[in-house]
């Protein structure tokens, strides 16, 4: 490899240059860079000079993209404020058909619609309104979706209620026969003293077949002073029936049955009875009721033992 030397003065003889290859390779690398930064910073320079309007076109063009946004977020939040409209006038027959009060919030629901005009060029200070108006905007819409979905929620929820109330509440005749004596205060047939009637008497043959009413739960079966072999059924929602004077029963206590439902036999069990005859009552809460207002005409019992078949 060529060696390369310098002539020392203070020794006055040549000194070979050790590493010369590595040491001339650095400096060419660092002038070459000093010499880059030095003509990117003049350009850079030179090129503000020159274009002393290219940082003012680029935030231009930047607020022109975030305007573009900002209308596009702003659209979608007026179109879902109506459907949020729309839909709060569409919950008004609904919680009339669910027998809930209607909401009084047609100032907060508004009628949707348009509520911001197109973003133009605004001031620092009109922007700052802007912004904040925007923000409340989105705030309420917020609001009304929360307030919209407690209300649908309670809506379903009343429905689902409602649906196992119709299925549970007593709503037929229990049995064939005739109805004798009604729901009330009466002359006692055997012991010939005024008393309260709790139910009402069906006058049937003894062996007809009796049918729940309703849906429930079986809550006891057995044999009560004059009552003889009587069953309880429990419906929910504070709803109780009572069938006395049974020749059988054919379900058991806890037992789940439906409106419809074969429970016992009618018969003459029990003391003071004039005849074959089923006893009927209804309580709600404890409260004693005419069975009369839980047997709907318009709804027969062979109508509800067809359908159980199909």
């Amino acid at each position: 490899m060529k060696k390369f030397y310098y002539f020392s003065k203070s020794k006055l003889q040549f000194v070979e240059i050790r590493n010369f290859y590595k040491k001339f390779v650095f400096l060419v690398g660092f002038f070459s860079i000093l010499v880059s930064f030095l003509i990117l910073g003049t350009f850079t320079v030179f090129n503000e000079f020159l274009h002393p309007d290219n940082e003012i076109k680029s935030l231009k063009n930047n607020n022109k993209l975030l305007r573009s946004k900002l209308e596009t977020i702003i659209k979608k939040y007026e179109e879902l404020n109506q459907t949020v409209a729309n839909l709060n006038e569409k919950s008004k027959d609904l919680r009339l058909k669910a027998n809930l009060e209607t909401n009084n919030d047609e100032e907060l629901f508004g009628v949707g619609g348009n509520v911001f005009e197109p973003v133009t060029s605004l001031s620092r200070n009109e922007i700052t309104s802007y912004v904040n108006e925007i923000d409340k905007f989105v705030e309420s819409v917020s609001l009304k979706v929360k307030l919209t979905k407690n209300n649908y929620e309670e809506i379903s929820n009343t429905f689902k209620q409602n649906e196992l109330l119709y299925e549970s509440i007593p709503a037929i005749r229990p049995s064939e026969g005739t109805i004798a004596d009604d729901f009330g205060m009466r002359m006692h047939p055997i012991l010939k003293i005024l008393r309260m009637h709790n139910g009402i008497d069906i006058i049937t043959d003894i062996g007809t077949k009796v049918f729940a009413p309703g849906g429930g739960t079986v809550t006891d079966i057995g044999w009560k002073s004059g009552y003889g072999l009587t069953l309880e059924i429990d419906h929910g929602f504070g709803y109780k029936t009572l069938y006395a004077h049974l020749d059988k029963t054919v379900v058991k206590v806890g037992q789940k049955i439906k409106r419809g439902d074969l429970i016992a036999y009618s018969g003459n069990s029990g003391r003071l009875t004039s005849g074959p005859h089923l006893h009927y009552e209804v309580h709600h809460n404890g409260v004693a009721l005419d069975p009369i207002n839980f047997i709907y005409d318009d709804v027969s019992l062979f109508e509800i033992l067809n359908s159980k078949t199909k």
